[in-house]
């Protein structure tokens, strides 16, 4: 007798497939992606929020974007979009 493999349990095998074993996978992956469906509508319903008290939610966004990114590479971004902005001012200058 030999030994189950990795990703293989004492369960029902399916044509080489450990039924039990895969469907915990598809359950739990089923299960987070409700959670983050319902973390989804939250965060929607905070956007809503801030837009109603006067708020620009495309700045919020880019805001939060921007405070996810290493300091270097905002200051990176930061040099690049005002040289871009600098060309086309000079563009529309000419």
């Amino acid at each position: 007798m030999t030994e189950p493999g990795i990703g293989h349990n004492s369960g029902a095998d399916v044509g080489g497939i450990a039924a039990d074993r895969l469907r915990s996978f598809v359950q739990r992956i089923e299960r987070l992606e409700e959670e983050k469906r319902g973390l989804q509508e939250d965060i929607k319903e905070i956007y809503a929020e801030a837009k109603g008290t006067g708020f620009d939610t495309k700045i919020i966004r880019m805001a939060i974007r921007r405070r996810k990114m290493d300091k270097a590479d905002r200051q990176e971004q930061d040099a690049t979009l005002e040289l871009y902005e600098l060309a086309l001012i000079d563009e529309m200058l000419s």
